[in-house]
Parts: C-alpha cells; sequence; structure tokens
C-alpha cells in the first residue's frame, strides 16, 4: 500500500481530567500500581493474610508509598465495590493523566511502525479492561475512545487490565471520525472490525502502522466511521453443520485475537509465553 502524505492539520481532542482518587484492588492492579512512577498512591490496605505480599511489592517500588493499613476483610470490603475480588489488597490511588491525541503522536514518532486501538462507543468497564490487556500483551501502543463513551478510570476497570492500565495510555478524543483522519495523516491504515465485511484479517499484508477500529458489541461501528476505515475486515467464525453456532465475539476478544493476528507477523515482535499472569 502507498504511504500517504503528511499534513499539518490536527484535531482537537481533549485529554481526561483526572478526579477524585479511585480505589484500585487486586493483586495485579495494586501492584503495577505501586510499581508505577508515575502513579499517586495515597493509601495502601491490606488484610492480615495479604500485608507481607503488599510490603513485598512496596520494597521494591521506585518511589516512597505510604504506609499500608492493615485492616480486617470486612473493613476492606466496605471500601470497595460490591462483589469486589480484592485478594486482600487496595490501593486509594490518583487517575493517571492521560495525553491527548497530538501529545500521542508525538511521542510515537512519524514514522515509527506501532499498532493502536480505535474503540468505537465501547463503554464497558470490564471489556475496556480487557482490551487494555490484550493491547499491552500483543504491543499496541495505545487504545483510543470518544471522551463521552469511555469509562472513567475505576477498579474493575483495572482489575480487569491486570496491570495494562499502568501501562498502556487511554486517549480521549471529542470525534473518533476526526481521529481517523488524524492518524491517517500521520500514516495509520485504519482497519474496521465487521462482521460483514468480506476480507478476512488474515489475508492483509503486513502494515507498519495500523489503527484498529473496533464498534461496540450489538451496534458494531457506526457509519461515519465504518467509512473512514481504509479497509472492513473480519475474523472468521466458524459454525456447526446445522448452521448453528456463535456468530459474533465479545469485543474484547475480538480484540485480543486481531491484535495477536497483527503481532504475529510483525518481525520486532519476539516470541513471549501466551500465558500471562494471573488476574
Amino acid at each position: 500500500m502507498t504511504k500517504r502524505k503528511r499534513s499539518p492539520a490536527a484535531s482537537t481532542p481533549r485529554s481526561p481530567h483526572p478526579g477524585a482518587a479511585v480505589w484500585l484492588f487486586g493483586t495485579h492492579a495494586v501492584a503495577s500500581a505501586v510499581a508505577n512512577p508515575n502513579r499517586t498512591c495515597r493509601r495502601l490496605v491490606a488484610t492480615a493474610a495479604a500485608v507481607d505480599t503488599l510490603s513485598a511489592l512496596m520494597a521494591a517500588a521506585p518511589v516512597p508509598r505510604p504506609r499500608i493499613d492493615v485492616v480486617e476483610p470486612r473493613e476492606l470490603e466496605a471500601l470497595l465495590p460490591p462483589g469486589a475480588v480484592h485478594q486482600g489488597l487496595a490501593a486509594q490511588a490518583v487517575p493517571l493523566s492521560q495525553p491527548d491525541l497530538e501529545s500521542l503522536l508525538h511521542r510515537l514518532g512519524p514514522d515509527a511502525p506501532c499498532r493502536l486501538v480505535v474503540l468505537d462507543q465501547a463503554s464497558d468497564p470490564r471489556n475496556i479492561g480487557a482490551v487494555l490487556r490484550s493491547a499491552a500483551a500483543f504491543g499496541a501502543a495505545a487504545t483510543i475512545a470518544q471522551d463521552r463513551h469511555a469509562p472513567a478510570e475505576t477498579g474493575t476497570l483495572a482489575k480487569a487490565a491486570s496491570g495494562a492500565l499502568e501501562v498502556v495510555p487511554m486517549v480521549a478524543v471529542t470525534n473518533v471520525a476526526r481521529a481517523l483522519d488524524r492518524l491517517k495523516l500521520s500514516g495509520f491504515w485504519c482497519l474496521g472490525l465487521a462482521a460483514e465485511a468480506d476480507r478476512p484479517l488474515s489475508d492483509l499484508e503486513p502494515l507498519p502502522r495500523v489503527a484498529l477500529v473496533i464498534g461496540a458489541e450489538g451496534p458494531g461501528l457506526r457509519r461515519l466511521v465504518r467509512d473512514r476505515c481504509d479497509v472492513l475486515v473480519h475474523i472468521p467464525i466458524r459454525t456447526g453443520p446445522s448452521g448453528l453456532g456463535v456468530d459474533s465475539l465479545n469485543l474484547s476478544v475480538a480484540a485480543a485475537v486481531a491484535l495477536y493476528e497483527l503481532a504475529r507477523h510483525d518481525p520486532s515482535e519476539g516470541r513471549r509465553s501466551a500465558h500471562g499472569p494471573g488476574k
């Protein structure tokens, strides 16, 4: 494919404004927050059974952290959403400062090969967290979503991300279609996932700069977003001889499959275990 000419024109996306501190919970979410020098942790809480684990994490932290408050399990559960799987650990943390689109593109550079994930109206925090986890696993540089639909940083999202929230930026933009136009000007090819597309993702030739565009479950890609994509592709799904079977994939599963397919053609990607850390 022919590389596009760049233009100085740019959209004006907005960065999400950090809000009040949120509670992160679970071993990997808390461990990654403690290890992140850019993360401000105001309070660390652990049950007696988990305090040694949190102490070990703090000992390896690159910056000073507050002392650990040892509490009863019921006290910890009272701080968190109902049903939170906390594994005895929680951190009250200030949401991360996220880059806007222009800052991200400047950081990536004009020619470096990279992959981005663009989410069109995806809003479920568990799905977004799982997409972040797959983005980290398969080398995507960032996720991009519309600011009025993207979920805020929460413990539920961080738990699903299993540490990836600390390493994969979440860029908020005002308009997804205009953001795709800006990405094209920076040399990205926009690949839209659509179940009805004629072309399977595996048929594409390797591309150095790719924005993988995924719509919300059910509605899929909106028309203006779809029209901005350079090509629409699908992930083949098998059905039984009677035609019965799964006819679609969960958003985060589709993202994982597509990111793996894109990453496996990248010669810069080394071989790694398929089994990352658990939640």
